[in-house]
């Protein structure tokens, strides 16, 4: 190893964080939950200060021309701190996922086998200018027994510092080690690097962010790699859809958040009902202050400006009040078409049709499918995990919003009485 690797303060980084790692995987709950229960009071009791280093954020963000939904990412408020701290306190209600038998039996040879979950190790987290992310990772990660390496994106660079300086000194002060979570080094692309080859010290890097961020770390890491995936979601309105409902979800699915990865990036709609459900919805979408993107019958819908859609449209997260819109002859064009653009995210049917949401559940391959809900609920404290870590788009090891135990590995222990093979 060179002497600059040796130096490299985030190989550096990523040495305390493992000697952290192994501090804390044995450690009882009562202790993890007391330092994430602190946690949670300090950032309530600290709010103040983290706020005024996320505004210098904002301000840079804004001086820069930063589109106002990616700022509205990057923002926190009082009530939003509040809310991160209420999710840590989620957190810590949650099951410990860690000595978990997954799977037991006494083999024939008198063997006593169990398969139990163990902390992944050294947890590298990138992400871009979503600084509640800086929290949620920790809590989920020290909840799981792993060490946590954040590198935030450089825009909210003066709001993770600060949120960290807080998580570290109430770990601390309830006798976690201190180096269980750290900031990673450094605003260049060059600690990414660094991170992204720091194999042997982490043991697991999950990118959270833009299509680019994402497949940069898929491609050029050598440390494995929890692919979370765009959010190209989409609304399918059924032929047997009530009408009311459809507008309500899909008026909540795009318009409620447009700025996150689960809320809605095209809405299809049954040839069938197009001509009763399209003057209302292009209505209600603009009343939203949503632009529609659409095919020849949404721009003939009615009263209000609708912007010709492209292939680029239909693949595009906008994560803006932006939505494209095109009319199909069945439910098996849908089907066809978000297998075509889909980011393998969330897709949402409106139907009253259990033949219809059966058929669309079957062949629809996305992480999350919702039938006469709102894309918005794919959410790991939508669905009862706490504060997730990501959405995973691939197949392996987890899929969806991952919680505790997606953070967590397993090994078997074998038990016997003298045996011999």
């Amino acid at each position: 190893m060179t002497s600059a690797a040796q130096t490299s303060p985030v190989l550096a980084t990523a040495r305390r964080a493992r000697e952290a790692a192994a501090t804390l995987a044995p450690l009882p709950r009562t202790v993890r939950d007391g330092a994430l229960t602190a946690v949670a009071d300090a950032l309530v009791a600290r709010s103040a200060e983290i706020v005024a280093a996320n505004t210098e954020d904002v301000e840079k963000a804004r001086a820069n021309g930063t589109p106002e939904a990616i700022v509205d990412r990057l923002t926190l408020t009082t009530e939003r701190v509040a809310a991160i701290a209420a999710d840590v306190r989620q957190v810590v209600g949650l099951p410990d996922p860690v000595g978990e038998v997954v799977r037991g039996s006494t083999l024939p040879n008198g063997l006593d086998l169990r398969q139990v979950r163990v902390p992944l190790g050294v947890v590298g987290i990138i992400y871009e200018a979503r600084p509640n992310v800086t929290v949620d990772a920790a809590a989920l990660c020290l909840k799981s027994g792993n060490a946590v390496l954040l590198r935030g994106s450089s825009s909210a660079y003066a709001s993770n510092t600060a949120l960290v300086e807080v998580v570290r000194d109430a770990v601390a002060s309830a006798g976690l080690p201190a180096d269980a979570v750290q900031l990673v080094p450094g605003e260049s692309r060059e600690s990414v690097r660094e991170l992204m080859r720091a194999r042997g010290l982490v043991d697991v890097l999950i990118p959270r962010g833009g299509a680019s961020l994402i497949q940069t770390v898929v491609s050029e890491s050598t440390v494995p790699v929890i692919e979370t995936g765009t959010g190209n979601c989409h609304v399918y309105v059924d032929a047997a859809a009530d009408i009311d409902m459809a507008l309500d979800i899909l008026v909540n699915s795009k318009a409620q958040r447009p700025s996150v990865c689960n809320a809605a990036e095209t809405v299809l709609v049954h040839a069938d009902i197009a001509d009763a459900f399209l003057p209302r919805a292009l209505a209600a979408l603009t009343e939203a202050g949503v632009v529609v993107h659409g095919d020849e019958a949404w721009q003939q819908a009615g009263p209000g400006q609708v912007a010709p859609a492209t292939d680029e449209d239909w693949a595009t997260e906008y994560l803006s009040y932006d939505i494209a819109a095109a009319v199909v002859p069945d439910l098996d064009a849908a089907v066809a078409h978000i297998r075509r653009f889909s980011s393998g995210h969330t897709e949402a049917i409106v139907t009253g049709s259990q033949a219809a949401a059966r058929r669309f559940t079957q062949l629809v391959d996305s992480t999350t499918v919702a039938v006469n809900a709102s894309t918005r609920f794919t959410d790991g404290s939508q669905f009862g995990f706490g504060a997730e870590i990501g959405i995973s788009t691939q197949k392996l090891h987890a899929r969806g919003p991952m919680g505790l135990p997606e953070l967590t590995s397993t090994k078997y222990v074998v038990t016997g009485d003298g045996h011999t093979r």
